[in-house]
């Protein structure tokens, strides 16, 4: 007997079904509501930075303001939205990895949303090295994981996969990227059950985006390609340099973090304020030095040096500096858009010292090859690059740095950045319980 009839009865069934109409139109206003979310925290993101600008308006402002805006951002996160600090990356890959329901929602509550959100904001208006990117993710996460609940969904690991690579999406404008991001680093693995939700999840937020603020090339565009041998000799010195710093940052981020973690514990309230205060004095200072380039997510710097521009040699070394103070210092926010920044001015340094035929690519590769080794996750390095800059005719040069700089950093620095945050992250949870 043909189970053919069974089976289409079956599908009818779960076509018209209440319940899973309700889970469907959940979703898809939760998808949707990160991609408008994200655009309205990009768009705020830009304000905090230009009322930095106006508020310094004499340089030496910033030794006060920025150490006092440090130390109440650190103060009210640990006060009053414990879980908020640092990227939201970490605590969103920690929060796949936790199976008690009540510690997951604490991690990414909407409460929690909102305390990240304004305290980036906060951060940047007092000239923080910080982007607005990983908390997007940490957001992203937040909200599908609040529609799981609203539509009783049980798939809370595959939503927060898929509310992950919805906020990559929507803060980058690349949706491949927040696909291979989702696959790559937050999973660490390809998973056939939660493909679904992660595509849907990207167009739905990807269409909000587009559909609030245009196609757009969030680095500008790039047309350059490696067309004489001095060019592509820029490529492995790129690969090998990114690797090299990237892991370096990695190291001294999580070394610094275990530090001041243990620091802390000793009297919490007092050495939170005093260890955000000296990274945000840190932050000043390489502020004053840079001519104030280094403040905020170095984003106007790495799209000028993308599109011709020219670059401090000073800002590459100062921008790792201010934002691994930024990273350490206990405020939330991101350091995705600092760490290109950072890979802009590496890029920009190597083709002003080998004299390259086509600087704008040489930065491209700086920029890939950096964020590899930072992140150790080259095909997003190389995606995420090549979407954000229109840049065709790199893909294949971007994709050789990414491996280079991944493999380079794999020898010094064997384990991924943000997963080894997560796990001090979790270590952390586990000493509050």
């Amino acid at each position: 007997m043909s189970d053919t009839p069974f089976i289409k009865q079956r599908h009818r069934k779960i076509l018209f079904s209440g319940r899973r109409w309700r889970m469907r139109l959940v979703f898809w206003g939760g998808a949707i509501g990160v991609g408008v979310i994200s655009v309205a925290f990009a768009a705020a993101a830009t304000q905090a930075t230009e009322l930095f600008h106006t508020l310094v308006f004499n340089p030496w402002i910033a030794l006060v303001l920025t150490p006092l805006g440090f130390t109440f951002s650190a103060w009210v996160a640990a006060r009053y939205f414990p879980g908020s600090q640092g990227s939201g990356i970490p605590q969103a890959i920690a929060a796949r990895h936790i199976r008690d329901t009540d510690m997951r929602s604490r991690i990414l509550s909407l409460r929690l949303t909102f305390g990240k959100i304004m305290l980036t904001l906060f951060g940047l208006a007092c000239g923080a090295s910080i982007g607005r990117e990983g908390p997007t993710v940490q957001v992203g996460a937040a909200i599908m994981l609040y529609s799981a609940k609203v539509g009783r969904m049980i798939s809370q690991r595959g939503l927060i996969l898929a509310g992950s690579a919805a906020g990559v999406a929507a803060a980058f404008n690349t949706p491949l990227a927040g696909i291979v991001f989702a696959i790559e680093e937050m999973s660490r693995a390809f998973e056939l059950r939660t493909s679904g939700l992660v595509l849907i999840a990207v167009i739905l937020a990807g269409m909000a985006s587009l559909g609030l603020v245009g196609n757009y090339s969030y680095f500008g565009s790039n047309a350059s390609m490696l067309t004489v041998t001095i060019d592509w000799v820029a490529l492995p010195i790129c690969g090998v340099l990114g690797g090299i710093l990237g892991a370096l940052f990695a190291r001294t981020v999580l070394q610094i973090n275990a530090m001041t973690g243990r620091y802390i514990a000793r009297s919490p309230t007092r050495n939170v304020m005093l260890v955000a205060f000296i990274g945000g004095l840190i932050v000043a200072l390489c502020g004053l030095i840079s001519g104030g380039a280094t403040y905020g997510t170095g984003y106007e710097a790495a799209r000028q040096a993308v599109e011709g521009s020219g670059m401090s040699m000073l800002f590459a070394p100062l921008k790792f500096i201010a934002t691994v103070a930024s990273t350490c210092s206990g405020i939330p926010g991101g350091f995705f858009a600092p760490t290109l920044s950072i890979g802009a001015g590496l890029g920009e340094a190597i083709a002003a010292l080998l004299h390259v035929h086509a600087p704008g690519a040489i930065v491209l590769l700086g920029m890939t090859a950096y964020f590899a080794g930072v992140v150790q996750a080259p095909i997003t390095s190389a995606v995420i690059l090549g979407e954000m800059t229109n840049a065709s005719s790199m893909r294949l040069p971007l994709l050789l740095a990414a491996l280079i700089g991944y493999g380079v950093s794999r020898v010094i620095q064997p384990e991924s950045l943000y997963h080894a945050m997560a796990r001090q992250f979790l270590v952390g949870l586990k000493k509050q319980d």
